[in-house]
């Protein structure tokens, strides 16, 4: 039984070979709970403010160990607890001739910050053949996760990794000595709990094994200028990674479920093919996490997943749980691909997927129906046909675009853009002209098509019936900004305008961002059942991770005050840690989205995406947007050579 009440806490200031000159203090907190085994609370925070007196773990479920017994996992509980100065001693009794010493250092030790030493006095007992250390941390504060170098194909893998607990830090978890050190990420979403489950190699042969965990501060992304915004967005930048835990049930006939180590919406909830494009992005700008950590390899793994399981004969990829029809989720993975080859020169990996990127984009080019260059959704986008269970075309999947949907054209016409350059990099030159050509074809087409000439910028989409369906959208019309599908002179009249068009209906709270429509959707073009009032969720809520679209279509068009402004605002509220309140999963109650006030009107609670308007201290600089839109400049200068 637990004897007393143990507690460390400390906040260290610079380690020698751990904190650069710019960065603060690290806080770190480790107790003993009484009734709770081994550690009942563990935080901490990296950028030393006061998120460490959260506690990251499910509460009256401590950090504890188990021991193997015969096909059996089983706490061990016989403990008693000793604080020595600086240290939580935890003496386990085996049985009467040996014990398990767990020591708990929280002070810096060889660059270390926490230190959890175990050691074997005396031979295992009988029918006992290993040890695990469970860290059940709590999605409900945040959606702690592992990031390892890579997963094996079981969805295990080893130390070195990163626990990453979004707004809290990261922290690097190692085994002190290199001995092979295995690790598992399971959760549950209804129950909403993590394990990070770790294998340790304590045996007759190897009697002590030392784990440390060491803050992780990222170098600002080469070529960034500004670094003083670096340090205003390093807390929040890891959010948008977040590995999926092995939750649900598993197989063809349970689709509400998730591998372990896919980039995803968070920890417990679902990967999504229409989303990959956003978690690349990220880690396109990201530097080498570790020596031996790349994030880049969590997106191979992705990729692999999405494009050589999910894909359906005709070339759809199938965007989450059993649902089609989206055509962002054949566009997605072939831009994260650009992403990918680009930060990785990973060549070979290119050749191998090269044809089945070719499948999916395919499939888009046989949507184009009439050959105008847009590329038809099967959904008619027509009043009144959106009907649950059914979705749209689109991530936006209770809003019935469709037809000519404007979003997930301004993503296809990216991805053409960047399969061409793909194919540049492979000497493939036939087939780099014919996917620039569609992509010509689309620009050509797109604000033709889209063009409203009663407000001067660009309808959300049209429909099968030829109706343009306009709600005031900064999002799309931000995107073809961006993207240069209307020229940066068109753009900052429609950005212009935009401006206005919130003073117009009053909204002001742009640390929230900005919505995705100034005025509300009709209900015929919302899922139906399930229209909801304006400002809730995706009828004009906002969302803070699509309005990276608008920051980036106001550098693109010379409009860098108004961007900085907006992109401030925002990180005040990121530097709070508001753009999300832990893993909800319950509809209205997730700060994900919000109504104009920074009511909750979303469901995930902590949405990875939300943080990727970070990406705009990037793209505010020339060198890095040019960089970045390589694959759409090429398709300007005509380096293909039609």
């Amino acid at each position: 039984m637990i004897r007393m009440i143990a507690i460390l806490s400390v906040i260290l200031g610079n380690l020698v070979g751990v904190i650069l000159a710019d960065q603060p203090t690290v806080k770190i907190r480790c107790e003993t709970l009484e009734g709770v085994p081994g550690l009942g609370f563990l935080s901490w925070d990296t950028e030393g403010g006061n998120r460490v007196d959260e506690n990251l773990l499910v509460p009256n479920s401590g950090v504890s160990l188990y021991a193997q017994v015969g096909d059996d996992w089983q706490p061990l509980t016989d403990v008693t607890v000793a604080q020595d100065p600086g240290t939580i001693r935890q003496v386990y009794q085996l049985s009467p001739e040996t014990q398990l010493t767990w020591l708990t250092t929280v002070a810096p030790k060889e660059g270390a910050v926490l230190t959890m030493q175990f050691s074997l006095n005396g031979p295992l007992p009988a029918g006992m053949s290993g040890f695990r250390l469970l860290l059940p941390f709590n999605p409900r504060v945040t959606p702690t996760t592992a990031i390892p170098n890579q997963f094996d194909a079981e969805g295990g893998y080893s130390l070195p990794a990163i626990v990453s607990a979004p707004d809290f830090g990261q922290m690097v978890l190692v085994e002190k000595s290199g001995l092979p050190t295995d690790g598992l990420l399971l959760g549950n979403r209804a129950e909403k709990f993590v394990h990070l489950i770790l294998g340790l190699p304590l045996n007759d042969v190897s009697r002590e094994t030392t784990l440390t965990l060491t803050p992780l501060y990222l170098d600002p992304p080469d070529g960034l200028k500004n670094r003083e915004l670096w340090l205003q967005v390093r807390r929040g930048w890891f959010n948008p990674l977040q590995t999926t835990s092995r939750w649900g049930e598993h197989g063809p006939n349970h689709p509400f479920s998730s591998p372990p180590g896919l980039l995803g919406n968070n920890v417990v909830s679902d990967p999504g093919s229409c989303s990959i494009w956003f978690y690349a992005d990220q880690a396109f700008w990201t530097p080498q996490l570790t020596p031996d950590i790349s994030i880049m390899n969590t997106v191979r793994r992705t990729l692999d997943y999405w494009i050589d399981h999910k894909v359906m004969e005709n070339g759809e990829v199938i965007c989450y749980w059993y649902y089609t029809g989206f055509l962002d989720a054949n566009a997605g993975p072939i831009v994260a691909a650009w992403s990918y080859v680009t930060a990785t020169d990973d060549v070979k990996w290119l050749e191998s997927k090269i044809e089945r990127l070719e499948f999916i984009a395919d499939y888009l080019v046989h949507r184009d129906i009439d050959g105008d260059g847009m590329v038809e959704a099967l959904q008619s986008g027509n009043y009144g046909t959106l009907v649950a269970p059914n979705r749209s075309c689109a991530w936006w999947d209770v809003l019935n675009c469709g037809h000519k949907d404007g979003y997930t054209n301004a993503i296809i016409f990216r991805a053409w853009c960047c399969l061409a350059d793909l194919e540049q990099k492979l000497g493939r030159t036939e087939q780099a002209k014919k996917y620039a050509k569609m992509a010509k074809k689309l620009k050509a087409s797109y604000a033709a098509t889209l063009r409203n000439p009663e407000t001067g910028w660009l309808a959300w989409w049209k429909s099968e019936d030829g109706m343009l369906h306009d709600y005031a959208a900064p999002t799309v019309n931000g995107m073809a900004i961006e993207y240069g599908l209307v020229s940066p002179e068109e753009g900052k009249v429609i950005l212009q305008k935009f401006w206005e068009k919130m003073d117009e209906v009053g909204f002001d709270r742009f640390d929230l961002g900005v919505p995705p429509m100034l005025i509300p959707v009709l209900e015929a073009d919302y899922i139906m059942p399930g229209y909801t009032e304006f400002q809730h969720y995706a009828n004009g809520g906002i969302t803070a991770g699509h309005v990276l679209h608008f920051l980036a279509a106001h550098y693109v068009a010379g409009m860098d005050d108004k961007a900085d402004f907006l992109l401030n605002e925002m990180l005040k509220r990121q530097a709070e840690g508001k753009f999300h309140n832990g893993v909800v999963d319950v509809h209205g109650q997730g700060i994900d989205w919000t109504d104009w006030k920074g009511n909750p009107t979303g469901y995930e609670g902590y949405l990875s995406e939300s943080c990727r308007f970070l990406q705009a201290i990037m793209l505010r600089e020339p060198h890095l947007r040019a960089k970045y839109y390589a694959p759409i400049h090429n398709l300007e200068n005509d380096v293909y050579n039609e």
